[in-house]
């Protein structure tokens, strides 16, 4: 029998990662806000929230859903020029693009060098980390340097660089990328089913009750382990 291309709905984000990523979002602009109108305290708080999230995410991207694993966007980079070709998978259509893949594993450095370094960072007026006792005094005078300039403008580089690649593919390649980072689904177009029980023949991420309640217990040791670092500011 000859399948046929057929257009369905896939459960592409599973409901921890898209929360995962409105909550980094809004924690990320609060950080900016508060960081440079010197709001430190909540400044602080919202850099525990942002520890709690990416120790998350990072667990999550070996047992979270099918297109949320990083195993399904490590990207050869065969596969990265053959993108920039117009000569793509099929799977690039689904979950991350190639350079979507690159975006998001590059602020997911950023920012996980940017808390690391906000930890230790001392502005020897009101505001240290919790983290500047444990470590030399030169190492504190470079993580806050590097804190508070250069890795300060490179995350206000790469959230605008975010937001107008969003814009580009919304508006100009006609992707829809922010409906289904709210609702979760994703139309599909593929062959017929191939017994994998979604109808379109693509694997959607597991987000079920049982998903679910491994990520709420994941976070909740993940923030845990924040409000541990967090105790340790004196």
């Amino acid at each position: 029998m000859t399948d046929t291309l057929s257009v369905a709905r896939t459960r592409v984000w599973d409901l921890p990662t898209r929360l995962f990523h409105w909550a980094l979002a809004f924690a990320v602009i609060g950080l900016l806000v508060t960081g440079l109108n010197g709001i430190m305290e909540w400044h602080f708080r919202l850099g525990y929230s942002v520890l709690a999230l990416l120790l998350f995410r990072l667990v999550w991207g070996f047992v979270g859903g099918r297109w949320s694993r990083f195993a399904a966007f490590i990207y050869a980079p065969g596969s990265v020029i053959a993108y920039l070709r117009g000569k793509s998978h099929p799977d690039h259509l689904i979950g991350h693009t190639p350079l979507g893949a690159l975006s998001v594993f590059a602020v997911l450095a950023l920012l996980i060098l940017q808390v690391a370094t906000g930890l230790m960072a001392d502005d020897e007026i009101s505001a240290s980390g919790p983290l500047t006792r444990f470590v030399s005094g030169a190492m504190v005078s470079l993580a806050t340097g590097w804190h508070k300039a250069q890795g300060k403008w490179i995350v206000i580089a790469l959230v605008s660089l975010h937001v107008l690649a969003v814009l580009f593919y919304v508006l100009v390649k006609r992707h829809r990328l922010v409906g289904p980072m709210l609702s979760g689904d994703k139309p599909v177009i593929a062959g017929a089913s191939n017994g994998n029980g979604n109808g379109n023949g693509v694997p959607p991420s597991r987000d079920d009750a049982a998903s679910r309640t491994l990520a709420l217990v994941l976070f909740a040791l993940c923030a845990g382990v924040a409000f541990w670092v967090a105790s340790l500011r004196v």
